[in-house]
């Protein structure tokens, strides 16, 4: 918390990201985030949406992954979220974020 003291509990010797996992920025209008604080270990979902506003056919595609941190972009007013991710997936979800075709879904964290 702001102003608080950084102790040897609070912070780890592990890399960031273990191995396996990719960290992703993704930019996030107001439209695809819930407008609730988001903290890290967060579950969330990555959608992929459709760039022309067709409505999905079936269960969109996901990613699950894991909110290492948030921060707001003072310039757009967009969130932007890291999210730790599987490396197989990190391309991908890299792409669709730089075109905003995705929507974020916060889950609950007994999922």
């Amino acid at each position: 918390s702001a102003g608080g003291l950084i102790t040897t509990e609070s912070t780890t010797d592990a890399p960031m990201p273990p191995e396996g996992k990719s960290i992703v920025g993704i930019s996030l209008t107001p439209a695809q985030v819930p407008a609730l604080p988001m903290h890290g270990g967060d579950k969330v979902r990555i959608i992929v949406t459709h760039a022309n506003g067709d409505a999905p056919t079936g269960a969109p595609q996901f990613t699950a992954a894991e909110v290492v941190d948030t921060a707001i972009d003072e310039t757009t007013g967009n969130t932007i979220v890291n999210v730790l991710v599987p490396y197989a997936d990190a391309s991908v979800l890299a792409a669709r974020a730089a075109i905003g075709n995705v929507a974020l879904i916060l889950d609950s964290g007994a999922q």
